[in-house]
């Protein structure tokens, strides 16, 4: 988002008339969510400035500063004073309407380990589809639409699972879900319909502009 992030980072653009960041801590207060560990590190002193230690929202944050890159879910294995069994680790730059509440609920009752938001996608092809078995066309499907599933950058999981993630080394919320599968850990998908807008181009920064007067945060 340069050259709007030369001097702001990102979490702090303001949508409307608040920061990206402050709209998701109020989302999760909403739900009764009032521990936070912010991981911080391409002008972290900003967001740390803003948002300060949360007391004026009542709620608790602290911080956990990268001294280099750890991937999307590596700093969490800083933190070792986690108050709750579960522990939900989400992206700073979204925008969502998700309901807090069911997703934690769905993640207990499939008895998962993690739990990962997943962006449905619908694809429409205009052609007829042939399903062919050494070159002889079994049978075909008339202009069909697949749906497949893209990670939405937000994570429920057992505080056990954290002891997967390396200390201080680049760690991805993609490769935690790796190892789990390779260890035989239940990892599910929660599929969402509702708003869910990544904003890392310029486009979507404009279009959260104009979709945060219509979408319903409450």
């Amino acid at each position: 988002l340069q050259p709007l992030t030369d001097s702001i980072p990102k979490p702090l653009l303001k949508v409307r008339d608040l920061p990206i960041m402050e709209h998701n801590l109020n989302r999760l207060a909403m739900f009764g969510i009032d521990d936070y560990w912010v991981s911080v590190k391409y002008l972290g002193e900003q967001i740390e400035d803003y948002f300060g230690d949360g007391k004026n929202k009542n709620i608790n944050i602290e911080y956990v500063w990268e001294n280099e890159p750890l991937g999307t879910i590596g700093a969490v294995a800083k933190i070792n004073n986690f108050k709750h069994d579960y522990v939900l680790v989400t992206n700073s730059d979204l925008l969502t309407n998700i309901d807090y509440e069911h997703f934690f609920l769905e993640f207990i009752k499939q008895d998962a380990d993690l739990a990962v938001l997943t962006i449905p996608y619908h694809v429409n092809i205009p052609y007829a589809v042939l399903e062919t078995e050494k070159g002889q066309v079994k049978s075909f499907k008339e202009k069909p639409t697949y749906t497949y599933y893209s990670n939405g950058g937000i994570y429920i999981m057992k505080k056990a699972v954290l002891a997967h993630i390396p200390l201080n080394i680049f760690f991805n919320a993609t490769d935690l879900m790796e190892e789990l599968i390779l260890k035989d850990k239940k990892v599910v998908s929660y599929p969402f319909s509702g708003y869910w807008l990544d904003v890392g181009k310029h486009e979507d920064f404009e279009k959260a502009q104009n979709d945060i007067n219509n979408i319903n945060f409450k």
